[in-house]
């Protein structure tokens, strides 16, 4: 791995997300299938990272890191201003770590939840270990 010298270059592409707009005919079965992630395909959790910091107005120059925890990879921007995890699945295990650090803000991929129930369970343990923190799902 090349040696972080601290400049970054950033091109400003499209959306992450898809676009989503039909008109109530134009759904059909394989419309649905196609829309049970709401993300592009050919985006990376960097892409994700960075459109979520431009959507929160923070400054792209600080410092990011990235980790492991429960088999998934973690990343917090600048000590905790930002923590988030775009894997495909979550545990509850994971998701208390993220609040026992009580960042600033959290960021989850919506289709990293089974269901409903799961993603509510997210927003207790946050109200429970980290009540200050803004939760974002993607």
């Amino acid at each position: 791995m090349p040696p972080d010298i601290g400049f970054r270059v950033l091109k400003l592409d499209d959306s992450n997300m898809k676009d989503v707009y039909y008109a109530a005919g134009d759904y059909d079965q394989n419309l649905l299938d196609l829309m049970a992630s709401n993300i592009k395909e050919d985006r990376t959790d960097m892409d994700l990272l960075y459109g979520c910091l431009l959507e929160w107005g923070l400054p792209l120059s600080l410092p990011h890191t990235h980790e492991e925890i429960g088999g998934v990879t973690v990343h917090t921007y600048n000590g905790g201003d930002l923590i988030a995890c775009f894997a495909d699945t979550i545990s509850d295990e994971v998701v208390k770590e993220i609040a026992k650090r009580q960042p600033l803000r959290a960021v989850f991929r919506d289709s990293s939840f089974a269901n409903s129930p799961a993603k509510i369970n997210v927003e207790e343990i946050f109200k429970l270990l980290a009540p200050n923190t803004s939760i974002k799902v993607i």
